[in-house]
Parts: structure tokens; sequence; C-alpha cells
């Protein structure tokens, strides 16, 4: 181990600071109210099924 110096820190997560600055403008992006909507109607459709059942 070298002493007196940290080993960790920004340089560990450079790739992550490379990999999230690199947003490409071709991928498709949704409304987050839209995520919300559907797992809150796919939670009363899984609800009406399971009563069914």
């Amino acid at each position: 181990m070298s002493s007196g110096q940290n080993s960790g820190g920004l340089m560990s997560s450079a790739g992550l600071v490379r990999y999230f600055d690199s947003e490409d403008s071709n991928t498709p992006t949704m409304d987050p109210r839209t995520v919300v909507a559907f797992g809150v109607l796919f939670g009363v459709f899984v609800l009406m099924l399971n009563a069914l059942a």
C-alpha cells in the first residue's frame, strides 16, 4: 500500500463521469409522469386480475 496517498476518489469514478456526460440526442425520452401513470395502471390491472382469480 502506498503511504500518505488516497488511492480512491476521483480516479475510481472517472469512467462513470465520462459515461453520464456523453448523452446521445437520438435516445427516446419519456415524461416522468407517463412512467408513474403506467405504473399505477399496471398496479390496478394486477389488482383486478387478483380479484377475479
